[in-house]
């Protein structure tokens, strides 16, 4: 068994100093990966409201920073779509492509604007959605329905039931490796908490609340959203609800 000494390792700098002399895929010619998954053939695709119509989250920054907390109680009220679409703008909105590059702008930075996450939701309560799962097509700015409610077996705990809506980010590490090869991962997990802090200052700036959950069971999850653990897997949870 690896000792605390061992993974503080993955904390560190360390492997920068070899990163010239690292083998990686981008060095190599490889072409990169795609930046999203396609939605499934079918699938039915729902418009968001656009960044530019917004007309919520216009509370002053300073104030939803002093307001930010982690809120595990939320009240019975549905989110709005405009939320919802102010909610997936702020946490993974594309604000533009690099001509000639490899990178994509967002709204939360990314180690060489890699992206690695991909964005699933777990409706139960938003205003013109039926309930199930859906996933957040960000270069598009689009809803991808994915399953209705009844048909999902959602696993235990109090942060997949009573709120309106779920946030599961999974991660393609890839789209990252491709770039950084063994490096990467210190930076995904950096990534990840920035992409869940906009999620906090966002719904503080809504009236609405969440809680970053790090302790989920990993195999229900991935069953959940139907990733294979391995190429592409869970790697945090947000309920969201207003209060």
């Amino acid at each position: 068994m690896r000792s605390i000494e061992d993974y503080r390792e993955f904390l560190k700098a360390n492997l920068w100093l070899e990163w010239g002399r690292m083998e990686r895929d981008q060095a190599k010619g490889i072409p990169h990966p795609p930046w999203q998954k396609p939605a499934p053939e079918g699938a039915p695709l729902i418009d968001l409201v656009a960044p530019e119509d917004l007309t919520v989250g216009t509370m002053p920054l300073i104030e939803a920073i002093k307001r930010r907390r982690s809120r595990r109680k939320y009240g019975p009220e549905p989110l709005s779509q405009e939320e919802l679409s102010f909610l997936l703008w702020a946490t993974q909105g594309v604000q533009g492509v690099r001509e000639g590059s490899v990178a994509t702008l967002r709204t939360v930075p990314s180690a060489g604007a890699r992206h690695p996450f991909e964005t699933y939701l777990l409706v139960h309560q938003v205003v013109g959605l039926e309930p199930g799962l859906y996933r957040y097509l960000a270069l598009d700015h689009k809803l991808c329905f994915l399953r209705p409610g009844a048909d999902l077996e959602v696993p235990d705990g109090w942060f997949l039931h009573h709120c309106a809506v779920v946030f599961v980010w999974t991660v393609i590490p890839y789209r990252t490796e491709w770039r950084y090869s063994v490096l990467s991962h210190k930076h995904i997990a950096l990534d990840a908490g920035h992409v869940c802090q906009n999620l906090y200052l966002a719904c503080e700036a809504i009236g609405a609340g969440t809680c970053a959950i790090g302790a989920y069971d990993q195999a229900d999850m991935d069953a959940l959203v139907e990733v294979d653990g391995v190429e592409e897997f869970t790697i945090y949870v947000a309920p969201v609800g207003k209060v």
